[in-house]
This record gives structure tokens, sequence and C-alpha cells, in this order.
């Protein structure tokens, strides 16, 4: 029998008003009209309780533009849930805020692209103003738990300690930064995301001296960017280990990513309940456990700690989901993540989450 998991994020829909370059949602993304309906994500969130979760992530896209969203903490508040919102603050005014506080929201995290003004506006794609900003105060102000989540890359990293000063400032609980993952439209954007080398050590400093400085008031998280580590990263706690997520239209996934690797057998939460899919459909299973993999990791003895590292990365460089991650210094193919290193000469000339009928950038 698999673990019991801990942990289902919700991303309640695509819509979104960023158009942010690592959007980490899939490239091809459903219409709004796909969107699981209110009821479907209240039997969702009940099936997750009674499979043992702990903690569920509203996420998206953004998840303020769902109208039932209260109604969503609601029930999950009832099931005993504890509830992370994770957002731009676009759309976060008082009364909303509010409204989610009544509702039985436990924590909001709010996504942040740079401190310095204008390049935020063009990570983001739009003129952000102050709206995040007035967000953070709003949060602190009722008094709510509060993160606040930077994700890295060439664009925003040496405005690090900056970035870290700005998380203090606004009062978080939790600073989360992690360096982009290269999947979805991070991947269409690598050679504009990645950092050099430079880059990353100085930004170990900086983050290790902050961890020190802030122990006790703040709580630090930093994530390494993969291709710079000699081993790759457990990703997700290993495939089907301890997480759920399920997308807008309905698919339950072992991770973020899983959408793109093409021969997975997807499955939704429409027509199958969560505790099936989590112990007994082919897509959780696919890699769990050691039967799968390929040397060198079949016979290292790293498989128990970093599982073959992450899955989707695996395939998007290499095509094949069972190979290796090419980021482990023992893979046959980390001459890609070489290769990969050294576009970071390229210009930040970003491709941006595009606008569809029915969807928007995020």
């Amino acid at each position: 029998m698999p673990n019991q998991p801990t942990t289902l994020l919700a991303e309640l829909t695509y819509r979104c008003p960023l158009h942010c370059p690592y959007c980490s949602n899939p490239l091809q993304m459903s219409r709004a009209e796909a969107e699981l309906s209110t009821d479907d994500w209240k039997r969702v969130f009940t099936q997750a309780r009674d499979l043992g979760v702990l903690q569920l992530g509203l996420s998206g896209g953004e998840p303020l533009v769902r109208k039932d969203l209260e109604e969503l903490v609601a029930h999950a508040r009832d099931e005993g849930l504890y509830t992370t919102l994770v957002t731009s603050a676009l759309g976060l005014t008082r009364p909303r805020a509010e409204r989610l506080r009544d509702a039985g929201i436990d924590h909001i995290q709010i996504s942040f692209q740079d401190t310095d003004t204008a390049n935020a506006d063009r990570i983001a794609g739009i003129k952000l103003g102050r709206q995040k900003y007035e967000g953070a105060a709003l949060v602190k102000s009722l008094d709510l738990a509060f993160s606040v989540n930077v994700v890295l890359h060439r664009g925003n990293l040496d405005h690090l300690g900056q970035i870290i000063e700005m998380a203090a400032e606004l009062g978080a609980d939790r600073l989360e930064l992690a360096n982009t993952q290269y999947y979805g439209w991070a991947e269409k954007n690598r050679h504009m995301l990645m950092p050099t080398r430079a880059q990353v050590e100085r930004s170990r400093e900086i983050a290790e001296a902050a961890i020190r400085r802030y122990k006790g008031q703040m709580q630090i998280l930093y994530v390494l960017p993969d291709y710079y580590e000699q081993y790759p990263k457990p990703c997700y706690g290993g495939w089907g280990n301890v997480y759920i997520l399920v997308t807008p239209d309905g698919r339950a996934l072992p991770c973020h990513g899983a959408t793109q690797i093409t021969h997975l057998e997807f499955v939704d939460v429409r027509s199958h309940d969560l505790g099936w899919i989590w112990e007994r459909s082919p897509i959780f299973n696919a890699f769990r456990g050691d039967a799968w993999m390929k040397e060198p990791c079949r016979s290292c003895p790293r498989k128990a700690k970093d599982f073959g590292g992450c899955r989707c990365q695996a395939f998007a460089l290499t095509g094949d989901a069972t190979s290796t991650d090419p980021v482990c210094s023992l893979s046959p193919r980390h001459d890609l993540i070489e290769a990969a290193l050294s576009e970071t000469t390229a210009p930040l000339d970003y491709i941006y989450r595009e606008v569809g009928t029915g969807t928007a950038a995020g």
C-alpha cells in the first residue's frame, strides 16, 4: 500500500491576470468552462481528508477569480483541512479578505516578482502598481498567517538581498525563495531564466546569512537551482508518495509537471474516487518504488533519498521519463545540463504565457 498523502494542491483555475514567463501551468491549458464545479471541488476536499490529507493549497492561475472561493474555504475548514491561499493578491480587496478570514482561511501566500518596480512589471507582463504591497498589509491587519513567495531566476537573482529585506518589512512569517523549475512556460524560457554560476554562488551566501539573521523571526526557505546541484532533489518527496495535485479540469496528478509526460493515462476526479486514484490508478503507481528505474539509479545507494530525481524533468530533457534525471552528475545524459548552463548569456526577451479565449495569463 502507498503512504498516506499529506498535501493536496487544488489548482482552481488557470485564469490569471499575470503573464509570468516561469509559470508552471501547462502550455495547453483547459478553458474556463471546463473547470470543476463547486460541488466537484467540495467532494475532492472531503475525499482528500478521508485519505488523511492535512494541508490544502488553493492555487491557480489566480484562485481569487473563482466566485465560489469563500464557499470552498468554508468547506475545507469544516473538513478540518489547514488551508493556504496562494495568490498574486490582485483582486484581494478588504471585503474579500474579510470574507475569506470569516470562512476559515488559515494562511495567505502572496507572490512577488522583484523589488524593482520596472523589472517586476516586466516579469509579470503587466503594471502591478502597489497592489501586492497593499494585499500584504491587508493580510497582516487581519492577523492571518502570511508568506511571501518569490520565484528566482537570472532576471531577479541579483536583487535577492533586497527581496529578503522587503519580506521582513512586510512582516512575513515565512519567505519561500525557490529557483525556477524548468517545465511548463519556464522550459520555453529556460535560456533566459537560467542564472549564472556567479549569481548562484552569491545568492547562496546571501540566503544563508539571512537565514541566520532572521532565525526565530521569519522562516526562510531557499531552494537552490537543480542545474547547479551535484544530485537531484527528492521531487515532491517521491512520485505518488505524499502529494496530490488536481488541475482545474479535474485531472489528478502526482506533481505539477506530470501533464507533459505524454504516455501517462490521466484520471479525472469526476470519474473516480480520489482514494482509488491515489492507491490504484496507473498514473500514481507509474514511478512508485524502484522497479521502473534504469541504471545507474537502480543500483545507486541514493535511490531511496532522491528517487532518481524529477520524472517530469527527465522526460522534458531526454524524452524518457524512466531516465536518470540529467541533473544528477551520475546521469549518462548530464551533458544536457552542461549545455543548458552555457545559455546564461541569452538576452532577457521573455516568452510570456499566452492569453486565449476562456483563459487568461498566469
